[in-house]
């Protein structure tokens, strides 16, 4: 099994090109889905940040208030890297469950939703091909503004506040132009899904752990004999 990078900008559409992805049967680890699970009220990441950001930043339900966090971080370097020491480890680990678990059930890939990925870095060693989602600036803005609510200026500045999306574009593998038709950007993915369909890269990998585990499993049972041959002769 291989794993591929599905990112892009902020309301450039890649929930609609996962959607599509999951039509066709394959598996889609979404970051952001992760991300609200693990501060769900009770969790420990919910704990940690009660504890360091204080109730303010909570709603009377006791959910995170992830606009007010978002504000509160937003301008601030350090609180940020806070937040992220706190909730990563817990979101990357939800990711690597996932993804092991698609693994036993036997997918050829899975796609991986992660709207910072190079943003953060973290994940880039381990992807086979990267999918960016584009779309013309303007109609970022405007989808941006009518999602959140946000004034012109805010929707500015938190689209500023990630990489360019000719500059990710650059990096991919695969660019889909999210400005047309729903029609064109799911032809734009299919075209996309053939392509990675048809890749025989899967097979590599399951030799090479397949290797792996016979070499192990191997080395388990000389050392087994062994340590019987010992105790026979001890006797």
């Amino acid at each position: 099994m291989f794993l591929v990078g599905l990112t892009g900008g902020i309301a450039t559409g890649k929930s609609s090109v996962a959607a599509i992805f999951n039509e066709f049967g394959i598996p889609v680890i979404d970051a952001d889905q992760i991300a609200r699970k693990v501060v769900e009220p009770g969790k420990p990441a919910w704990h940690k940040i009660r504890k360091e950001f204080g109730p303010e930043v909570f709603l009377d339900t006791n959910e995170l208030d992830r606009v007010k966090l978002g504000d509160m971080i937003f301008n601030d370097v350090e609180k940020r890297k806070k937040l992220n020491a706190i909730t990563h480890p817990h979101i990357y680990k939800e990711i690597y469950w996932q993804t092991f678990k698609y693994f036993l059930q036997g997918h050829q890939f899975v796609v991986m939703d992660l709207p910072l990925l190079f943003e953060t870095g973290h994940m880039l060693n381990y992807l086979h091909k990267i999918i960016v989602v584009t779309c013309e600036e303007d109609l970022q803005l405007q989808r941006l503004m009518e999602r959140t609510g946000f004034t012109e200026a805010k929707a500015k500045i938190r689209i500023a506040a990630q990489m360019s999306l000719e500059k990710k574009a650059n990096m991919a593998n695969f660019v889909i132009e999210n400005s047309g038709s729903v029609r064109d950007t799911r032809e734009q993915t299919i075209k996309v899904i053939k392509v990675l369909k048809a890749s025989k890269y899967h097979w590599k990998l399951r030799f090479l752990v397949g290797f792996c585990c016979t070499v192990l499993l191997a080395g388990v049972y000389w050392l087994k004999n062994r340590s019987l041959r010992s105790l026979l002769f001890a006797a």
